[in-house]
């Protein structure tokens, strides 16, 4: 785990934690292009359109569409071996994400970014886009990322997949679902997500209200 210095000691012990692939980060071209070089070198057709509409389970998961179950381990390393160089360049920010974070600070908040992306490249991503995180944890997905979030004590997770949902849950933190990732707003409200936005834009508008009263 990376711990990133805070810019100001929170007044109220306000932590907000947050989801990385599609909620922060627009990782779709990055990983595409590492799913091409794969197919690529191996000669195994890859549809990345499929790829980018499922981020959000380990590597993994994905990895088990298109390789048979002895390659995967493989195919993970290779996966991992070249991410740095060809995904994260490629990566993006979500529209909102700067200032969504911008809002926690100004509440004198901390920033928790916990990730189903493996350590290493979860902190290259976060330091790529300059998002100032308090802590960076990555290699978690669904309720294996609560104990993550209870340790920093994050009051409420934002996400865009109905694990990020899973987590908050077991972390007794609200469920912020943003509708920006494979599940629209319907299926993420029906999944129980606490609240759902449409994107990180309507994020400090929420945080304003959050804890008040």
């Amino acid at each position: 785990m990376l711990d990133l210095p805070s810019s100001a000691p929170s007044r109220d012990g306000l932590a907000i934690g947050f989801d990385l692939d599609l909620t922060l980060a627009d990782t779709r071209a990055g990983i595409s292009a590492v799913y091409a070089a794969l197919a690529a070198e191996t000669g195994v057709p890859i549809d990345t359109g499929q790829v980018v509409r499922r981020i959000g389970p380990p590597l993994e998961e994905e990895l088990a569409y298109w390789f048979p179950p002895e390659r995967v381990p493989a195919m993970a390393a290779r996966y991992r071996a070249i991410y740095a160089d060809v995904a994260v360049p490629a990566t993006v920010l979500m529209p909102g994400a700067a200032a969504a974070l911008e809002a926690v600070r100004a509440r004198g908040g901390r920033v928790v970014v916990v990730s189903g992306k493996n350590q290493a490249d979860t902190e290259r991503t976060v330091r790529f886009l300059g998002l100032a995180a308090d802590a960076v944890v990555g290699g978690l997905f669904g309720a294996d990322k609560g104990a993550a979030l209870r340790e920093h004590g994050a009051g409420a997770y934002i996400g865009d997949h109905t694990g990020d949902v899973d987590a908050a849950r077991a972390a007794s933190a609200v469920a912020v679902a943003v509708a920006t990732g494979a599940f629209d707003s319907a299926a993420l409200s029906a999944y129980g997500a606490d609240v759902v936005l449409p994107d990180l834009l309507a994020f400090p508008g929420w945080l304003g209200g959050f804890g008040a009263g």
